[in-house]
C-alpha cells in the first residue's frame, strides 16, 4: 500500500494570515495522524510564509508517523534537518522567492553539490528523496548521487491529466521503471487530487509514497478534514 504524507504548508498559511494560533499547527498535525495519515510533510522556506523553522521543532518530539521534512538545502535547513533527524529530508531546487515546486534537480550538472548534501544526511541516519522530473536521466543521477528515493514532480502529469492520461502517465512509468532498476524507493507529489491520483496510482508500481498538501487541504473546506484523509488513502490501497 503506498503511504499517503500529508503537507501541512496550507495551515500553517492560514494561521499565518492573521497571527496568532487559529488553526492550531499542531493539533492539526495529530488529528491528520489520527485520521489515517502515514505522515506529515513540511516545506519550510526562507521567508516563512507558511511553516515557520519554530514549527519544525515543535512538531518533531509529537508527531508519531513519518516526518518529512522538504526545501531547498541551504546552511540553515540542513543544520536544522541534522538536527531534528527526520525520517525523510526531500530535497528541492526551489529558488528563494519560489511560489511552489515546479521543477526538479539537474541531477547531474549539480552532481559534486548533491553528493556533500545526501552524504551529510546520510551520516546522520536520513533516508534522502531527491525532487526530479519525470525523465530517466534524472532519476540515474539521482542514484549516482546517493539518494535514497526520488520524488517525481507530478505537476506536468497534473496537467496533461485531462487532456490524455495515457501520454501525461508514460514519462512517469519509464522514470518509475528505471527508479526499481537502479534500487530507488519512489515518492511523487505535486498536483495530486481526487480527481487524478488514483489513475498515477494505479499505473506507478512500487509506488512508495505520496506527499499531497494544497488540494488535500482544499477539499477538506467541503468534505471535512478526517473524511478527506479517508478519502485519499482509499485511492492507494
Amino acid at each position: 500500500m503506498t503511504r499517503l504524507s500529508v503537507n501541512i504548508n496550507k495551515i500553517a498559511l492560514l494561521r499565518n494570515a492573521r497571527g496568532g494560533d487559529l488553526p492550531n499547527l499542531l493539533q492539526a498535525a495529530l488529528d491528520i495522524e489520527d485520521f489515517g495519515a502515514d505522515g506529515i510533510t513540511v516545506h519550510p522556506r526562507p521567508d516563512e510564509r507558511h511553516i515557520r523553522y519554530s514549527d519544525c521543532y515543535e512538531l518533531r518530539p509529537l508527531l508519531r508517523s513519518e516526518f518529512n521534512i522538504e526545501g531547498y538545502p541551504s546552511e540553515r535547513w540542513l543544520a536544522m534537518v541534522t538536527e531534528l533527524q527526520p525520517e525523510q529530508a526531500t530535497l528541492v531546487p526551489d529558488a528563494p522567492d519560489t511560489l511552489t515546486s515546479d521543477h526538479g534537480w539537474d541531477s547531474y550538472r549539480q552532481m559534486d553539490f548533491l553528493k556533500a548534501v545526501i552524504q551529510r544526511l546520510k551520516e546522520s541516519g536520513i533516508r534522502v528523496s531527491l525532487f526530479v522530473d519525470p525523465e530517466e536521466k534524472s532519476v540515474e543521477g539521482a542514484a549516482e548521487a546517493g539518494a535514497d528515493r526520488i520524488e517525481l514532480y507530478t505537476g506536468p502529469y497534473a496537467e496533461g491529466f485531462e487532456k490524455g492520461a495515457e501520454e501525461a502517465i508514460a514519462p512517469y512509468i519509464r522514470s518509475a521503471g528505471q527508479a526499481q532498476k537502479l534500487g530507488l524507493g519512489i515518492n511523487a507529489g505535486h498536483d495530486l487530487n481526487l480527481h487524478n491520483l488514483g489513475y498515477f496510482h494505479e499505473k506507478i508500481p512500487g509506488l512508495d509514497e505520496v506527499s499531497i498538501g494544497h488540494a488535500l487541504i482544499s477539499d477538506a473546506l467541503y468534505y471535512g478534514l478526517e473524511n478527506v484523509v479517508n478519502m485519499y488513502k482509499r485511492l492507494l490501497q
